[in-house]
């Protein structure tokens, strides 16, 4: 098995490869937040690439509930033809394309001015950033069901729409995470407590949309390997929740990690472990490849092939790349055509672990933006413009969605 031999899903689709474009945020909604040119430009210099699947950024799936201003929402057949126009150009080449669906909890900037929700009012712990995310409200029951007949909706449409399949995203501290940990789900009801009561939510949300689109249409999950906070999501528990994944009929799970607090899908642990420099979270991965009754994908800092080798040799089917896309999007034809491309960013170490952490997303999305204009990237940018170039970026963006939103409600 070489990283350009195909992988056969459990529902019987085939992935040209096993080089996936892991998904980022881009932030590039057209005014109704629904798929524009530059995002359009964007995915067509990644289908352009050769990558075997192209994993969408966010989409969301509740228009109040966005993971940061310009966000991409898919909600309803009002704008379905850009939706297509967008599975078009990224399936070109023959990849697999599948939309990230997501619902971001309490990880919501207070600035977009909505009420955030999560299964129990515990706050975002981020120091002296702390402010920047409102106290939660818990979700009741209805708001629940409510959770799991919109992931199915957005599932339904992006199949309308022309995907391959979709992406529940289950990590990095957004909703669904925040149900699987006990640090951010302290319920006592059926929701909470034992982890079998945590993973309802996520089992429930997986079952349903499995039921509601066709067979060949991929359901996937990304899931912590761990939440990299003491008490938190752990490696054990991973491998109990992707155990249950098993038989709802799940195509692929990508592991990964961290969240807002604990950053480490940018490779940086709160707990006090120390994470490889590149494939981050292989380790725990090769602890659930066992339990698996699926494929598995990793990502998290693979830049090199040797790396990406390394991942298919410990048993994992598919090798997530996401900043060296943002980099070079065209690493997986020249990997297949002997060249030794590692595309990469400097460091950013800076004391404060947060603002690295947002400087570091801000470099990343920089690139995004040159790729969307047609332009080549600049790896060495400085972090600090980078940084107040997307702060700029994001005001106007927050602007610009609640007046988007104040006209929606008013209808």
């Amino acid at each position: 098995m070489t990283l350009f031999t195909p992988l056969t899903l459990p529902n019987g689709t085939s992935i040209p490869n096993r080089i996936a474009k892991a998904a980022m945020e881009e932030n590039m909604a057209d005014a109704d937040h629904a798929p524009s040119d530059a995002l359009l430009r964007l995915y067509d210099a990644w289908a352009q690439g050769g990558a075997g699947l192209i994993l969408t950024g966010n989409v969301m799936i509740d228009a109040r509930a966005m993971t940061g201003p310009g966000g991409v929402v898919l909600e309803s057949d009002a704008h379905l033809a850009r939706f297509r126009r967008w599975a078009e150009t990224a399936r070109a080449k023959g990849a697999q394309v599948w939309m990230q669906l997501n619902h971001p909890g309490r990880q919501m900037q207070a600035a977009l001015g909505q009420p955030t929700v999560a299964p129990s009012a515990v706050a975002l712990d981020l120091g002296s950033m702390s402010k920047r995310f409102a106290m939660p409200r818990e979700l009741t029951d209805a708001d629940i069901a409510e959770v799991v007949a919109r992931f199915t909706r957005s599932a339904l449409l992006a199949e309308q729409s022309g995907f391959t399949g979709v992406q529940i995203h289950a990590a990095h501290g957004y909703l669904l995470s925040q149900f699987l940990s006990p640090l951010t789900n302290k319920r006592q009801d059926r929701w909470g407590g034992s982890l079998e009561n945590r993973a309802r939510l996520l089992v429930d949300v997986v079952r349903s949309v499995r039921e509601a689109v066709s067979p060949a249409f991929a359901v996937a999950v990304k899931l912590n390997s761990a939440d990299f906070q003491r008490g938190g999501f752990g490696p054990e528990d991973a491998r109990r929740v992707v155990e249950w994944l098993g038989p709802l009929g799940v195509d692929l799970v990508e592991l990964s990690g961290g969240s807002y607090e604990a950053p480490a899908m940018q490779g940086e642990a709160r707990d006090g472990r120390t994470l490889a420099r590149e494939a981050y979270f292989l380790e725990f991965a090769r602890e659930v490849v066992a339990v698996a009754s699926m494929p598995l994908m990793v990502t998290g800092g693979i830049r090199r092939r040797a790396v990406a080798e390394q991942v298919l040799a410990s048993g994992i089917a598919m090798a997530g790349i996401a900043t060296a896309l943002s980099l070079d999007p065209q690493l997986p034809n020249q990997w297949r055509a002997g060249q030794p491309s590692e595309p990469q960013l400097k460091p950013i170490r800076w004391k404060n672990k947060t603002l690295g952490s947002l400087a570091n997303m801000a470099v990343v999305k920089f690139q995004l933006r040159r790729l969307s204009t047609g332009r080549s990237t600049h790896p060495a940018v400085s972090p600090v413009r980078a940084l107040v170039l997307q702060q700029l970026s994001a005001a106007c963006q927050t602007r610009q969605y609640r007046q988007w939103i104040a006209r929606g409600l008013a209808r």
